[in-house]
Formats: structure tokens, C-alpha cells, sequence
């Protein structure tokens, strides 16, 4: 609750009013110091990106911001006066929407009622036609030529048009007024034009007076969007980066973070042409007629590309169906990570591990009844063990190996996915955008593991929504409405080039 007889603060009056300040403001979980002594100020009609790596803070702030953690030190006002108790309703009260990264739609009910969950005040007869309306025109505004009808159900939507619908009703107003809107990773499923159609609304959001929380691994669009970057390491502010100063180099350099020119261009290392390189490459056809006609050659990198939604993940699901069925030894990661990735009700090992036991009944020749007694031949000290090397290999950090899955942010949850897919015995690995809300350092990290690995002679078949990490690709397949529009090559993979191919028409499927 704001107490609305305290006094207003004063304010220069060479800058923006604070909507919220923050003053010293601590959380801590146990022995875990999630935030320590943060001082900031949000200003009505910016855009502020926050920047750090994964587990140094930015979600419990957020969770401080939007009332769902009371901090246990400092305090907060909101434009100028002190909040006495404040919680989610309050902090909806005051304005103030979040974009949550881990999408909080309810699958089983269609957008418009997902509408009304988050604006209640939408009821009596006709409710159900002005949530749609309203839904409608906040798609229309930012992402023009989106598709959508407002009555489809949750779960039959892509990752991406969730996506869309979260922002589109985050912005969305009905009573309440919305004063600052908090976006958490909100492209990390979107396309690079659907991207830019967001931040283009979100420069149009600041000049109406609204301030946005842009939170981003892609530094690129903090760069191009943001008014100030607060960047955070270890629950603390590091830097607090003026318009002026922002560029990449900065950014990174206030993270902690090295730049590594090596990772960055990193090809793969000459190997013995004995090794699994000498097997005939893997080749599918996917779809009728013009369809998708993949082929990757054995240790090698070949990256999907396209706008979202271009059958880029359908043509994954299709190859692993087929390597499956041929009996390749084949893992899979996940893009929609809670729907298909994770087992939120298991502990950060065992979703580790999991596909360890799956490699043992493989080596076992399918033998069901020695299968059935696995679970007392396993060796747990082998297993503890696998689950420990990868963690530290990988970096997942925030929490012990033993403790829920659901403990870790979702960068390191997709950093634990990661790590089963490449501890597994597999030689063709699947990759359905799996850096989505990773941070920088480990995506450089990810990016020397993959060509490490294919130096090794295993394949990867790597969708994205970046189209930087193309540059890893020794070819790419551009997609266009389920088809293959061309097919580029390391050294012809550009911007230019992945934007003119997603926009092609042609059905033909070139050579």
C-alpha cells in the first residue's frame, strides 16, 4: 500500500521523476544473497535495460518491483512516497506489469479468457468480445501482421505467439493504468523482425510516458533500445551505464566478462580423418514436394534459420523421429523448456541424468528384464559424479545439485538441458533455440562446446532466433513457411543474406 498523506520527495528538475526508487534494497534465501544494498532509480518515459549473468540477480529484483518478494532490507517509493506494504496487487495498482520469461499463460483457456485473468474487470455479458477487442489491438499496435484471432487456445499456440499474447496483455489497458512494464527476456522466442517490432513499440511506449525494463541477453537490443543499463553482478549494481556510454564492450566489461575473439570466431580443429567424420552424412526429406530436403554431414554445425514460426522447430521434431526410428543414437534440447524440457518435479541431477539411465538401457540391448533391475545396479557415485562435472563444466549455479530443478533461473535451467543432451552418448544432437535466456559469458561457453564436440565427429542440427550464432554454422537451411528457401554457406551466412532468404517466396529448394 502507498501512503498517500507523506510528502512527495523533491526532485531536480533536470531530470525524469523517479516512478519507483530504491534505496539499499537486500533479499537474501537462506545463506544466499540474492540482492545486497541496490540503489536505483526508474524513470517515467525511459527504457532501462538490466544486464548480468545468469543468477546475479535480475529476477528477484523484478520479484521485489512487481510485490511477489518483500525485500528485508532498504526501502521503495513510488513517485515520491513510501510504500507501506506492498504486494502484487499493489504493485498492479501502481502500474506496474511484468513479462515474465517463463510465460505465466494458462494453457487450457483461449487468449481472451487468459485476458481476463490479468484484468478482471472484464466481466458481464459482452466481457468475452471486449478482452478479444482489446487483446486484438494491442497485437495489431506491436506486432502488425501477427495472425492471431483472439479464441485460440493457449496450448495450441507456438512458443512464439505466447509470447506475443503475454506482451500484447501486459500492455494492455482496462482500468488500471500502466506506468511501467517489466520485460524479461521477451525476444528470446521471438524472430529478429518480431523483435524489432517490439522495440520499436517500446521507443513509442517511452514517448507516451511509460517506462519499460528491458531484460536481455541479447545486448544488441539493450544497445539499441535502452535509455540507461543497469547492469548487475553477485546481487549488487556494477555500473550504471548513461545513454552515451552504452555500447557491447561496455556492457560485457561491467558484467565481469572478458571479450574472447577466439570463442567468438572458434572453427572447428583439424581431426583424424578416421574418426566419425568418415561416416556417410545424414540426409532427410521432410514434407511433400518442395519441402525440406536436410542434409549434415557428420561433425559438423548446420544452423535452421527463418522468421519464427516457419516449421524451424516442426522439421527438428520430424528428424528426431526419423533418427529415432533408424536407430541413431540422437538428444534432443528443448526450446519451450517447461512444456518439453524440464521435469519440474524432479531435482537439478536427475533431470541431468536422466538421459544417462536412458544410455544404460541402450547398452543393456533392450533387455527389459535386466532393464527392471537397473535401479539397483546403477552406480549412484558414477551418477552424482556425471551430474557434478557437467554443473561445473556448464556453470549451472544458484542452487545444489539435489535441490528442485524449479530453484534455478531460467538461464541455468536451460544450461542443465544443455548439459544432459551433451553428457548423453548421442552423435546427433538437436537444438531447438537452446541459448533462449542464457547469458553471454556461458554463451560463449556453449558456443566452444558445440565445436569442441562436432571436432569430435558428432552433428548438430541448431535452430536459433539469433542470428549472430550462424556464425558457428557450417551451413545453414533458411526456412520460409515450411520449406527450404536456400541454403547458405559459412562463409555467405550475413545478415543481408538470412533476411533476404526469410522473406523469399521461392518454393524451389536450392542446391
Amino acid at each position: 500500500m502507498i501512503d498517500a498523506h507523506a510528502p512527495a520527495q523533491p526532485r531536480s528538475s533536470g531530470t525524469p521523476p523517479a516512478l519507483i526508487a530504491l534505496e539499499g534494497i537486500g533479499k537474501t534465501f537462506g545463506r544466499v544473497k540474492a540482492l545486497a544494498d541496490v540503489r536505483f532509480e526508474f524513470r517515467s518515459g525511459e527504457c532501462v535495460g538490466i544486464a548480468g549473468h545468469n543468477g546475479a540477480g535480475k529476477s528477484t529484483l523484478m520479484a521485489v518491483l512487481t510485490g511477489v518478494f518483500r525485500p528485508d532490507a532498504g526501502t521503495m517509493t513510488i513517485e515520491g512516497r513510501p510504500i507501506l506494504d506492498y504486494d502484487p496487487n499493489a504493485a498492479r495498482a501502481a502500474g506496474v506489469r511484468c513479462v515474465f520469461q517463463e510465460l505465466s499463460l494458462c494453457a487450457n483457456l483461449s487468449v481472451a479468457e487468459n485476458m481476463s485473468i490479468l484484468h478482471p474487470e472484464l466481466r458481464g455479458r459482452d466481457w468475452r468480445r471486449r478482452a478479444t477487442r482489446l487483446m486484438l489491438e494491442q497485437l495489431d499496435a506491436i506486432f502488425p501482421g501477427h495472425g492471431l484471432k483472439g479464441h485460440e487456445l493457449i496450448a495450441d499456440l507456438s512458443l512464439t505467439q505466447r509470447q506475443m499474447v503475454e506482451i500484447a496483455r501486459a500492455f494492455t489497458v482496462v482500468n488500471d493504468p500502466v506506468k511501467l512494464v517489466i520485460l524479461d527476456e521477451p525476444t528470446s522466442s521471438l524472430d529478429a523482425h518480431t523483435a524489432a517490432q517490439l522495440l520499436a513499440f517500446v521507443g513509442q511506449a517511452c514517448e507516451r510516458g511509460i517506462a519499460t525494463i528491458l531484460i536481455s541477453h541479447m545486448l544488441g537490443e539493450i544497445v539499441r533500445a535502452a535509455h540507461r543499463v543497469l547492469v548487475m553482478r553477485d546481487g549488487r549494481v556494477a555500473a550504471v551505464l548513461p545513454r552515451e556510454a552504452i555500447a557491447h564492450d561496455a556492457i560485457v566489461a561491467a558484467m565481469g566478462q572478458e571479450l574472447d575473439a577466439g570463442v567468438l570466431q572458434a572453427r572447428r580443429r583439424e581431426t583424424d580423418p578416421s574418426d566419425a567424420r568418415a561416416a556417410p552424412a545424414y540426409r532427410w526429406t521432410l514434407g511433400a514436394g518442395a519441402g525440406a530436403s536436410i542434409e549434415a554431414p557428420r561433425g559438423e554445425v548446420i544452423g535452421f534459420a527463418g522468421l519464427a514460426g516457419q516449421g524451424q522447430s516442426e522439421a527438428l521434431l520430424a528428424i528426431y523421429e526419423a533418427a529415432t526410428k533408424g536407430r541413431e543414437r540422437v538428444a534432443f534440447v528443448a526450446g519451450d523448456r517447461p512444456r518439453d524440457g524440464a521435469f519440474p518435479l524432479w531435482s537439478i541431477a536427475q533431470n541431468l541424468d536422466i538421459r544417462w539411465l536412458l544410455d544404460a538401457r541402450r547398452k543393456s540391448n533392450g533387455d527389459a528384464a535386466r532393464f527392471a533391475l537397473l535401479p539397483r545396479a546403477i552406480d549412484r557415485r558414477a551418477a552424482r559424479a556425471l551430474a557434478s562435472a557437467w554443473a561445473q563444466r556448464i556453470g549451472i549455479r544458484g542452487a545444489p545439485l539435489g535441490a528442485g530443478i524449479l530453484s534455478l533461473s531460467g538461464g541455468n535451467q536451460q544450461k542443465v538441458l544443455f548439459a544432459r543432451a551433451l553428457a548423453s552418448d548421442a552423435q546427433l544432437v538437436l537444438m531447438d533455440d537452446p541459448t533462449r535466456g542464457v547469458d553471454i559469458g556461458t554463451k560463449r561457453e556453449l558456443y566452444r562446446l558445440v565445436r569442441e564436440e562436432a571436432a569430435r565427429g558428432r552433428t548438430f542440427i541448431w535452430y536459433t532466433t539469433e542470428n549472430d550464432e550462424f556464425a558457428h554454422c557450417d551451413r545453414t537451411y533458411v526456412f520460409r513457411a515450411g520449406r527450404v528457401t536456400r541454403l547458405l554457406h559459412a562463409h555467405e551466412c550475413n545478415e543481408q543474406s538470412l533476411l533476404a532468404a526469410s522473406f523469399a517466396d521461392s518454393e524451389e529448394v536450392p542446391a
